[in-house]
C-alpha cells in the first residue's frame, strides 16, 4: 500500500523543497531533478541517480517517486506504507 502526500506551496520551487524537508525528515532520500521525470525515493541514506540513468531493476526496488512540476507545483511523494510525519 502506498502514501500520497500533496505539497501545494506557492512561489518558484517552495512545494519542491517543502517534499525535500519531508524526505529529510522522514529519513528518505531523494533523486536528482530531470525535467518531466519522476525522482526516485528510498528509504535510508542512498545516492540515487536521475530517473534516465535507473535501470529496470532499479526503478523496482525504489521506495517511491516524487512527481509534479517541481518549479511551481504542485508536488507528490507516492511512497510504499511507513510511518510518516504529515
Amino acid at each position: 500500500m502506498n502514501a500520497k502526500i500533496v505539497f501545494n506551496q506557492a512561489g518558484d520551487f517552495s512545494a519542491m523543497q517543502a517534499a525535500e524537508q519531508w524526505c529529510r525528515e522522514n529519513d528518505v532520500s531523494y533523486g536528482s531533478t530531470q525535467m518531466g521525470n519522476p525522482r526516485g525515493l528510498v528509504r535510508g541514506e542512498c545516492d540515487i541517480s536521475k530517473w534516465r540513468n535507473l535501470s529496470r531493476q532499479d526503478i523496482a526496488e525504489l521506495d517511491g517517486t516524487m512527481t509534479g512540476d517541481m518549479r511551481n507545483g504542485p508536488v507528490t511523494i507516492n511512497i510504499k506504507t511507513i510511518e510518516v510525519a504529515v
